[in-house]
């Protein structure tokens, strides 16, 4: 078809330069624009700021959160999600899902309930020995409460300096980003742009799946 062949002379005619400007900006806005959208609908990255999930994961651990799943199926207790703080929009947050909707959540002395049961937690963190009581602190002794529906109970690993659903509440299904999988790259530094962060690389943390 003629208007998708190019004649000889214009094949051989080099590019000017703002042709070869206007090919570069348009590949750039390409690949922004697949990034976007790769970000907004099925992969996002983040970086772990505090120690609220240690030892699962640490200060300087930069994560994949996949968004897929969730368009299928309900999130599953003991998955880690990133989530829209209730209380602090602006900010995400990671935690392990403790209570579904409709289960009931008990804390007695650092020890979970769940509808009754303990809950077995091997990856659970315990840095002081004391036993807050109620009405000094949920942290210890919470409950019984009630998971509504549509929204979930959450707790960081690091049980004794999480702040967590213990002291804000549930979060809303509609504020869950996505599911924690893997570790992409780790370091020890609270900033990715300083030396440290590239000079103290935990290479046996890279590529590590998140349970």
């Amino acid at each position: 078809m003629p208007f998708l062949s190019r004649s000889k002379e214009e094949a051989d005619k080099p590019e000017t330069f703002s042709e070869k400007l206007y090919d570069w900006f348009k590949d750039i806005a390409i690949a922004l624009v697949m990034a976007l959208i790769i970000r907004a609908l099925f992969v996002q990255a983040f970086r772990i700021p505090s120690g609220s999930m240690i030892p699962t994961l640490l200060i300087g651990d930069h994560i994949l959160v996949e968004k897929i799943s969730y368009r299928f199926r309900k999130p599953k207790r003991l998955e880690i999600i990133v989530f829209k703080c209730p209380v602090e929009k602006d900010k995400d947050f990671i935690k392990r899902i403790i209570g579904l909707p409709g289960d009931v959540i008990k804390i007695v002395n650092k020890h979970v309930f769940v509808n009754g049961r303990e809950l077995k937690e091997p990856y659970v963190q315990h840095t002081d020995s004391r036993i807050l009581p109620p009405e000094v602190s949920p942290r210890d002794n919470y409950g019984p409460v009630k998971v509504p529906p549509n929204h979930y109970f959450v707790m960081g690993d690091n049980r004794d300096n999480s702040w967590d659903s213990r002291f804000w509440g549930f979060v809303p299904a509609k504020d869950i980003i996505g599911r924690a999988f893997i570790i992409y790259f780790s370091c020890d530094s609270r900033s990715f742009f300083s030396l440290r962060c590239f000079t103290h690389i935990r290479w046996r943390r890279i590529g590590k799946l998140i349970h």
